[in-house]
């Protein structure tokens, strides 16, 4: 009988996720399924509860369940608890560990897929959530130049980075700063990542044409839509990309948690990137 992993969130019909692992899964030789389960709001451990006794090995949890998957793990590893979010839970014989592998698959696009190394550079975060921060750690850890995170208000991106430049046990060099997008004139970075929600609503970002420095990578976390932050980053002269890297590249970091081995990512990204137009 396969080993039963699953992906947790409401609504989940759209989730990648599925045919994502069942490309890792031929690839790797791994005796696995994996499904979407729609959970409801208001059951999520419950949810996960029923899993686990119908032989659930693990599963992955998206929108609107990190925050939940956090408060239920029994366990946390270090880039959980920095995210103080879950996406990857496994469930073990001593209870259930909760690890965040958004980060990881940020940067393991950035570097593998995109040739952009984080190391050295000017780095403009953008939106003090969530996304922003599962990004932080992993960032910091690659010792860029400069961690700027930039949000509407910036009392909340001054918060977030207050509470990153405290960290224990992280021996970074460079500790994170914060701005309002309104004083982000005559600066200029690297590499831009917008963390914000604003794609969602093709809403646009407050944001001067100045911050992409020349040969800047634009990175734009949500995918399957050009952004009116992506039109912007384009017409600037940078070089954009959308987050179905990022979203691969966790996914087979959650892989390698569940199963010990990592599988390859660019054929998967391949097949799962719509050929262009």
């Amino acid at each position: 009988m396969s080993d039963r992993y699953a992906v947790f969130g409401n609504p989940i019909g759209h989730s990648k996720s599925p045919r994502i692992h069942a490309l890792f899964a031929a690839q790797t030789g791994q005796d696995i399924s994996y499904e979407a389960i729609l959970a409801p709001r208001e059951d999520f451990a419950g949810t996960v509860e029923r899993f686990i006794l119908r032989g659930g090995k693990g599963a992955n949890v998206t929108v609107p369940f990190k925050e939940e998957a956090f408060k239920l793990a029994t366990h946390l590893t270090a880039r959980a608890q920095a995210a103080g979010a879950v996406n990857t839970l496994n469930f073990m014989d001593d209870g259930i560990t909760g690890d965040n592998t958004d980060g990881a698959g940020l940067v393991r696009d950035l570097k593998a897929n995109l040739g952009c190394d984080p190391v050295g550079r000017r780095i403009l975060l953008l939106g003090a959530g969530g996304a922003a921060r599962g990004a932080i750690l992993p960032l910091l850890l690659e010792q860029p130049a400069e961690l700027l995170i930039a949000n509407r208000t910036e009392e909340k991106a001054a918060r977030l980075a207050f509470e990153f430049a405290r960290l224990p046990g992280c021996a970074v060099a460079v500790k994170p700063d914060s701005l309002a997008f309104g004083d982000l004139a005559r600066r200029q970075f690297d590499l831009v990542i917008n963390a914000t929600s604003a794609g969602l609503d093709d809403a646009a970002l407050p944001l001067p044409d100045s911050i992409f420095a020349p040969r800047c990578v634009a990175y734009e976390m949500l995918y399957g839509r050009e952004t009116a932050f992506m039109r912007q980053a384009r017409e600037a002269h940078a070089r954009v990309a959308d987050g179905l890297g990022m979203l691969v590249e966790q996914a087979a970091e959650a892989f390698f948690v569940w199963r010990g081995i990592r599988p390859h990512t660019a054929p998967v990204l391949l097949e799962m990137r719509p050929p262009q137009a």
